[in-house]
């Protein structure tokens, strides 16, 4: 049995979803943001359902942005489940967290943002106290089958972020997809530092249609989705959604024909009027579309003498 439920988040995203997986071992998928709201909602729809938190025997957490993994500490008797790049976030690791300011730092460079824009830096983990602050405890990966619930399965559906998990159920059709697909908005594939510091930059666009694609040869009747309501026509949307994303790689591209151009100009002529305010989410879109094209073959990426990368046309 699955249960939905809601808790508010500080976030433009809105309220998202945790669900309650009965089995042989009650599972929670998700845990909300580390808010006094979040809490009392988690803790009074439990209560409606017959549990607490010490009744939950382990927590399965999707992906590590903070409106997921917010309340793990809570659950104190229940084991954390998740992606091996999730603990880096619960567990706070120092060199990890250096490595990410200096990802970004570099990532700023050769989008050619200028640097009065360099506090988005810090910015980029201003929501890190909204996480959760306990390591996994079980790690989690592609194949898996989830502790307690056999016909479950992790699978890795990397895109949205880098330490993101779905769960499917082959026999019954369902998937449980954290931010993999959602009903009313497309997920922002955001950029990320690698999982392993020697990785290049990911290309999440790139991994975020993997991830879908995957699901259009899977019989997938029903997913539930961490925002909003579940999602039944999910191969009719996933194809509507993916078609969209090739237009808004089309336009870029027309930008492009124009004149050479590095991530930030485009980026300010994409997205003129918020750009400045979310200047990561905005970035990465960018560089998805990017990306795209240059899978396509479509334009070419060079490096200029400052290490400013520029992109045109072919």
């Amino acid at each position: 049995m699955i249960y939905k439920i809601t808790t508010p988040t500080p976030f433009a995203v809105g309220d998202v979803n945790c669900f309650l997986l009965k089995g042989d071992t009650l599972t929670l998928v998700d845990a909300g943001t580390k808010t006094p709201e979040a809490y009392e909602v988690l803790q009074l729809e439990l209560k409606e359902l017959g549990y607490t938190f010490k009744d939950i025997e382990q927590v399965f957490i999707t992906h590590h942005h903070p409106d997921h993994c917010g309340w793990v500490e809570a659950f104190d008797r229940a084991e954390i489940l998740g992606h091996p790049y999730l603990n880096y976030w619960l567990s706070r690791d120092q060199e990890f967290l250096e490595r990410h300011d200096l990802f970004y730092e570099q990532s700023l460079h050769e989008e050619g943002v200028p640097e009065h824009y360099a506090k988005w830096v810090r910015r980029f983990r201003r929501s890190v106290d909204l996480m959760g602050n306990r390591p996994v405890d079980r790690v989690m990966n592609e194949g898996v089958e989830l502790p307690g619930h056999p016909g479950w399965q992790v699978q890795e559906s990397l895109g949205h972020a880098q330490s993101h998990l779905s769960l499917w159920n082959e026999r019954e059709g369902m998937l449980i997809g954290g931010d993999l697909l959602l009903e009313k908005v497309s997920s922002n594939p955001l950029i990320e530092p690698p999982f392993r510091k020697e990785e290049g930059r990911p290309r999440a666009l790139l991994q975020y249609n993997a991830s879908l694609t995957r699901l259009l040869d899977l019989p997938v009747h029903i997913v539930y989705g961490g925002h909003g309501g579940e999602v039944r026509n999910a191969h009719a949307l996933i194809t509507e959604r993916l078609e969209k994303q090739n237009d808004r790689a089309m336009k870029v591209l027309g930008m492009l024909r124009e004149e050479s151009q590095t991530v930030f100009e485009l980026t300010k002529r994409l997205f003129p009027a918020v750009y400045e305010k979310e200047l990561g989410l905005t970035l990465s879109e960018t560089i998805g579309q990017l990306d795209y094209l240059i899978s396509k073959e479509l334009i070419t990426e060079t490096v200029d003498e400052a290490g400013v990368h520029q992109y045109a046309s072919c």
